[in-house]
């Protein structure tokens, strides 16, 4: 009888040996009865983290915000498929192969999304000291970045390490947000503390270096999202505007102290006074894209954009999506830039620690500024700014150093049901 119940099923028996109540009567009886367990079958074998586990990954996928994390990885899917559409142009014109930056784009993800996902199983505690050593190390690379730096287009921004060319400002620029955040609560807990004079020295030196390179954008995206810090924070209304005064002010030095920087607001405010086949070509260019690809597109690889513009498949590549795959693509690219934002915003609604609200505050604003800002600059909207698009555009320092923010972002917005924050 056990025999042909226990076939195909996930019975199994015991011997159960029941006391009887009665002293005159036998003392034991045993009978089998049949006890349902779990066996490890095909059909009954689950593939998804239980709630009931508690292993790092098990606790890291029912805490995580599982929407933000999806919404990041559909914008880097987005960034093969547009390197695909954008780089082979421009990799021909290089005498470099079709495909050489579609490769390094596609094998740059490999490490992005392993940084995403470690990152986002740190500690707050653990976050803050990652960006304590990345924004010790960035300025070290940022001195020697100045004086040994490849120079571009009248910049020097970039590191060579052999075939590898290292931005370290993107990374400083996430270290900063977090440090700042601490600073700021720190303040709160302990009056005394001079948290304010620590994050505004951080914020300084950090400038100075970046307008050492010059890099006016970062400086402007970093300062934005300080800015947001304090106001979040709680600042008295006269010292944010004695913030705001001195970022106009700054803007405005900028503009007599760096000619590149005048000529691209001249170029914007009067087109006129740039030439058009040199100043404003791939502006030009651009717009003609859009116009071009009307609410579909043109269709996969139909576009014209991509073998003209020089950076179609870095700082345009925006340019690129709405020639090809039309106005749809280019309101769903938007569309997750904004619902990223606005997801991480709302998880922190209800968050208790200052410190949490502050960071994730100061790298939501980065990531959405720079977003804004390429594709302003791609829309014309603003005066041109070379700044990658996050996830999207081909570059290993700007994908490398997202992944960490965002991660960042992802780890400091996880569910603590009742924990405590320790520094």
């Amino acid at each position: 009888m056990k025999d042909i119940l226990n076939r195909g099923s996930n019975l199994r028996w015991r011997r159960d040996v029941k006391i009887s109540d009665n002293p005159l009567l036998a003392p034991l009886e045993a009978q089998d009865v049949p006890v349902i367990i779990q066996t490890p079958s095909f059909a009954s074998k689950n593939y998804t983290f239980s709630r009931r586990d508690t292993s790092i990954l098990g606790r890291w996928w029912w805490t995580v915000d599982r929407w933000s994390l999806g919404a990041i990885t559909i914008l880097m899917a987005l960034g093969i498929l547009l390197s695909f559409a954008a780089s082979p142009p421009v990799a021909d014109r290089l005498n470099l192969g079709g495909f050489y930056f579609v490769k390094r784009h596609v094998l740059m993800m490999v490490p992005t999304f392993f940084i995403l996902i470690s990152t986002s199983l740190m500690t707050p505690r653990q976050i803050r000291r990652l960006a304590s050593f990345v924004y010790l190390a960035g300025l070290v690379l940022l001195v020697l970045t100045i004086t040994n730096g490849m120079e571009i287009k009248g910049a020097r921004r970039w590191i060579s390490f052999g075939n590898f060319s290292l931005q370290a400002s993107e990374f400083v620029k996430p270290a900063f947000s977090v440090l700042a955040a601490w600073m700021l609560t720190e303040r709160y807990r302990n009056p005394h503390f001079p948290g304010m004079v620590i994050s505004c020295s951080l914020l300084g030196l950090f400038a100075l270096l970046l307008m050492m390179q010059p890099d006016l954008g970062m400086t402007v995206v970093t300062t934005a999202a300080w800015i947001g810090q304090l106001f979040i924070a709680g600042m008295p209304l006269f010292w944010m505007g004695l913030v705001a005064a001195m970022g106009v002010l700054g803007l405005i030095g900028a503009y007599f102290f760096f000619p590149h920087v005048a000529r691209r607001i001249d170029q914007f405010l009067d087109p006129t006074t740039g030439d058009p086949k040199h100043d404003l070509y791939q502006v030009h260019q651009s717009l003609e894209a859009f116009m071009n690809g009307g609410l579909l597109g043109q269709g996969p690889g139909e576009g014209t954009v991509k073998k003209y513009i020089p950076d179609a498949h870095a700082d345009f590549v925006f340019a690129v999506a709405g020639e090809e795959f039309g106005f749809v693509l280019c309101t769903i690219i938007v569309g997750l830039f904004a619902f990223i934002v606005a997801r991480c915003f709302l998880r922190i609604m209800h968050e208790n620690s200052l410190f949490v609200v502050l960071a994730v505050c100061g790298l939501i604003i980065q990531f959405g500024a720079q977003a804004v800002v390429n594709m302003s600059s791609t829309l014309h909207i603003i005066p041109t700014k070379g700044m990658t698009m996050p996830f999207i555009s081909y570059g290993g320092s700007s994908l490398l150093a997202l992944a960490m923010a965002m991660g960042m972002v992802l780890a400091l917005t996880r569910r603590r049901h009742g924990a405590v924050e320790h520094l």
